[in-house]
Formats: C-alpha cells, sequence, structure tokens
C-alpha cells in the first residue's frame, strides 16, 4: 500500500461566510468558478478519486477494524490476520475493561482504548 496524500473535499465559500460549514456540497451555480474545474477553487467530488478495492476501509494504520460489543466477538478478530478491533460506543466501562483485556490474552490491538 502506497502512502498518499488524502484530498480535503471542502465546501465552496465556507471561508467567506460563516454559516457555511466544511462539509461538501456540489456548486451548482451557474457562475460557480468551482463547478466550471477552475484548478485554484479545489477540487470536485469526483469517481476518479476513488481508492483502489482492496484498500477501501483501511484504518490509516492499514490494518482491517472489527466493531465489538463484548469478549466473545473477539474471537472473530482473533481468526482474522491483520484486523484490529474497535469496542462499540454503547459497551459501558466495566464491559469495556473485561473486551481490552481479553484482546491484550489474544493479542489483538484495541483502536479506541479506555483513557485511564
Amino acid at each position: 500500500m502506497t502512502k498518499r496524500r488524502r484530498i480535503k473535499f471542502e465546501r465552496y465559500g465556507w471561508r467567506a461566510k460563516k454559516k457555511l460549514s466544511k462539509s461538501w456540497r456540489r456548486p451548482r451555480g451557474h457562475d460557480n468558478k468551482m463547478r466550471e474545474h477552475i484548478a485554484a477553487k479545489g477540487p470536485i467530488v469526483t469517481v476518479g478519486y476513488r481508492r483502489k478495492k482492496e484498500e477501501r476501509g483501511l484504518h490509516p494504520s492499514g490494518v482491517r477494524e472489527l466493531l465489538v460489543h463484548n469478549a466473545g466477538e473477539l474471537e472473530a478478530a482473533a481468526a482474522a490476520a491483520g484486523t484490529a478491533v474497535r469496542i462499540a460506543a454503547t459497551v459501558g466501562k466495566r464491559k469495556r475493561g473485561d473486551i481490552e483485556t481479553a484482546a491484550a490474552e489474544l493479542g489483538l490491538r484495541v483502536l479506541n482504548p479506555s483513557r485511564t
């Protein structure tokens, strides 16, 4: 996997108007320079920017993510090579600790460990 700079697609005019968010919206105005593909106005989301099929859905570190809700689901991650574990947001503090200890025993990496 080659390291490439990810392009940030930002909404046209978000710097000029405070009420506009950065999140991408397609420019549709008749005189809009971004819609006319003027390079200095920024890139437009097109199919050519898509990643390779084997790179899609990977964590930035280059491993596949598996969302787990309990320690029993770690077995599937242990079987698959090159997989890291992300603990679901709805998991509480006690069960999160159980999952982290079980993952350490299996030699799995937890992408979002508890802060304490």
